[in-house]
C-alpha cells in the first residue's frame, strides 16, 4: 500500500458517516439506497460518501441490471490493519523495555532499602 493510498483510506475513514457505511457493508453488499436509509441525509450526499470510499479503494460497485450494489474491499482494510499493527508492535516493544528498566530500578532500590 502506498502512502498516498493510505492517506486516502484514513481520510475516508475520518468521517463518521463513511465509517458507518463501511460497518454496514461489512455485513454484506448493499445498494446506495439501502445505505442511505439510516441517515438523515440525501441519497446524493450518500453517493458523495460512496465516491470517497471508492476512490480510497475501500469499496467497489458492480452493476446488476438497474442496481449498483456496493461491496466492501476487505483487502484494503487488511493492508491498513497490517500497517497499524507494525507500529503497535514497535510501541509495545518499547513499553516492554521501559517496564524492564523500571522493574530493575525498583528491584535495585528495594535491595538498597530506598523503597518501601
Amino acid at each position: 500500500m502506498t502512502e498516498d493510498q493510505l492517506t486516502r483510506v484514513f481520510t475516508a475513514l475520518a468521517d463518521p458517516t463513511r465509517r458507518d457505511i463501511v460497518a454496514r457493508l461489512s455485513l454484506g453488499d448493499a445498494t446506495p439506497g439501502q445505505l442511505a436509509e439510516p441517515f438523515a441525509i440525501s441519497l446524493q450526499a450518500v453517493s458523495k460518501h460512496l465516491k470517497v470510499l471508492e476512490d480510497a479503494g475501500l469499496i467497489s460497485r458492480s452493476r446488476e441490471a438497474q442496481r449498483r450494489p456496493c461491496h466492501l474491499e476487505t483487502d484494503v482494510l487488511d493492508l491498513t490493519t497490517a500497517w497499524i499493527e507494525r507500529y503497535r508492535r514497535r510501541a509495545e516493544e518499547r513499553f516492554r523495555r521501559l517496564d524492564a528498566v523500571l522493574a530493575s530500578l525498583e528491584e535495585t532500590g528495594t535491595q538498597q532499602g530506598d523503597l518501601p
